[in-house]
């Protein structure tokens, strides 16, 4: 444990997209193996206050936290490498910034002086860096800067990395400059001119990079790390290379093997220690070496975008290692599926998950695709809104209740067996008004839910304005689909199950948020077994 909190500043140039979460997260998982208490921010340089109100295919899934912050998918990654929750404070974007700055003028904190990016907008930035440091929490404070070095958007991080460079002083806080170093098959070489740009791009902002971590499709030798040391006014063993891996997980290991942690620790004058990476590695083992495989559909609408089920993809990575089973995850876009191609589209499968989502397109097809699992017994987990979709072709194909339906399809509707939240009927604003963060669950004994979770009450993450309408729940009970989870306080149906089906679960909540390496979400671990076990009888 270190005195005064210690800071990591985590920047890239070339392309904004070099994974500079993973490194980060990568770092802090080898600081945390040698005992430091280690936590991640991103900092954001777009104008939306949180991407809540994001498109999926502009910005991948909003990732959510405990306290309720819609935030980046990046938090997802510090969480499951991590195993510690993050909250409000892991995540600012611009529009934070510029909000709470305007709201203090409007106030008057200001004293009637000129309002400027220099030095208020700085300062609130660096107010933001350092709550989590000053929280006493944490020995290091590892902060990533969103975006590209020179863009016009990340000047004020900059500026404010440079101040608090100054102002922490030596040994307190250390930029890492992540950089692509092309490979030109045609020349057969690779080229460090980029790198030498982007740092001195950094440089002429004041910021001056004690790390490079070097993003490559190649080993890089000992002749081109000397070249990128010299030139970028680095150690030669300050020159990292993050060579394409086959799985995120194995970064750490590679980061390790670099020596990157052993470089951090001595420019912050900290201990180095050999870090304990054995619950991490036995998990890369069962990972990597597994023993059955169960192909699972994952019905959704924004399936060409990976990024979009970020959360859910590496649950079944962690539960499939749990199993010591491959998940072989195979997306199915429900805007189209019919009643004409979905056997075609799901008879092979061995689960089905329905994911969540906003908005009236290919809601038809996720309804057609449980209805279709329903009937033939395939293991079924539905998230979110895909919960809701189960509830609705219950109603409609069991109950008879042909019309029935959501009021987010149809807000007219004769039969919602989905409703709005009574909280929400007057909302107005879109941003950051959904019921949000963790909220309590009471679990019916004898349930499916029970015997995952093993026991009664269980606290899950949010992300929605609709819900099951309880004014049916006593007829859709009376059919056999039963909830087996409520809010203790508002009576919300968290869970609903169908017990004579082979395995058949729909969440309001969003479990996937909550799954680690550490820990993998019991949900999905039972869910993946459930789905090896079909395939067995299959």
């Amino acid at each position: 444990m270190t005195t005064n909190p210690k800071y990591i500043f985590v920047t890239g140039g070339v392309s904004s997209s070099l994974g500079k979460g993973i490194i980060a997260a990568s770092l802090a998982k080898l600081l945390q193996a040698q005992g430091y208490r280690t936590t991640i921010q991103k900092l954001d340089p777009y104008i939306n206050i949180d991407p809540g109100t994001l498109n999926p295919y502009e910005h991948g899934e909003c990732y959510v936290t405990d306290d309720g912050a819609e935030t980046d998918l990046d938090l997802g990654h510090y969480e499951r490498f991590l195993n510690v929750p993050t909250s409000q404070a892991n995540n600012v974007t611009t529009g934070r910034i510029y909000q709470s700055v305007i709201d203090k003028e409007r106030r008057g904190e200001f004293l009637g002086k000129t309002v400027q990016v220099i030095p208020h907008i700085t300062d609130e930035i660096k107010h933001r860096i350092q709550i989590l440091g000053n929280s006493g929490d944490y020995d290091i404070v590892i902060t990533e800067i969103g975006g590209t070095v020179g863009d016009i958007e990340s000047l004020p991080y900059i500026e404010a990395v440079r101040q608090l460079q100054w102002e922490l002083g030596d040994n307190n806080a250390l930029v890492i400059h992540l950089t692509l170093i092309p490979y030109l098959s045609a020349a057969g070489e690779l080229k460090t001119k980029p790198t030498q740009h982007s740092v001195k791009t950094l440089m002429e902002s004041g910021v001056h990079a004690d790390i490079l971590v070097c993003r490559t499709e190649h080993e890089l030798s000992n002749s081109i790390k000397a070249k990128l040391a010299r030139f970028c006014n680095v150690k030669q063993e300050a020159v990292i290379q993050s060579i394409d891996a086959s799985t995120i997980y194995d970064v750490p290991n590679l980061m390790l093997d670099e020596g990157l942690d052993k470089v951090v620790l001595d420019k912050l004058n900290l201990k180095s220690d050999e870090p304990d990476l054995n619950q991490w590695n036995e998990f890369l083992k069962r990972h990597k070496n597994p023993k059955s495989e169960v192909t699972i559909g994952l019905i959704g609408k924004y399936v060409e975008l990976q990024d979009s089920y970020k959360s859910i993809l590496e649950a079944f990575i962690h539960a499939g290692a749990e199993n010591e089973v491959k998940v072989k995850v195979e997306p199915i876009h429900s805007e189209y599926l019919t009643p004409e191609n979905i056997e075609f589209k799901l008879q092979h499968l061995d689960g089905v998950l329905v994911a969540p989502g906003f908005g009236e397109r290919g809601l038809e097809g996720k309804i057609e695709a449980v209805h279709y699992v329903r009937e033939n017994n395939i293991p079924f987990l539905g998230i979110c809104l895909g919960m809701q979709m189960a509830v609705i072709e219950y109603a409609r194909n069991v109950l008879g209740i042909e019309n029935a339906n959501s009021i987010e399809m149809d807000e007219n509707a004769e039969n919602p067996v989905i409703s709005l939240m009574e909280s929400q009927k007057n909302v107005v604003n879109k941003g950051g008004t959904m019921r949000l963060g963790a909220w309590d669950c009471d679990i019916v004994e004898g349930s499916i839910a029970h015997s995952v979770y093993n026991e009664k009450r269980i606290k899950e993450r949010h992300r929605h304005r609709f819900e099951f309408n309880n004014d049916y729940k006593d007829q859709i009970e009376s059919a056999g689909m039963k909830a087996t989870g409520y809010n203790p306080d508002t009576g919300l149906v968290e869970i609903v199950e169908i017990p004579s089906h082979n395995w058949f679960v729909g969440v309001q909540y969003h479990p996937e948020y909550k799954s680690t390496v550490a820990n993998p979400h019991p949900l999905f671990v039972a869910f993946v077994n459930a789905s090896l076990q079909y395939k067995k009888k299959k």
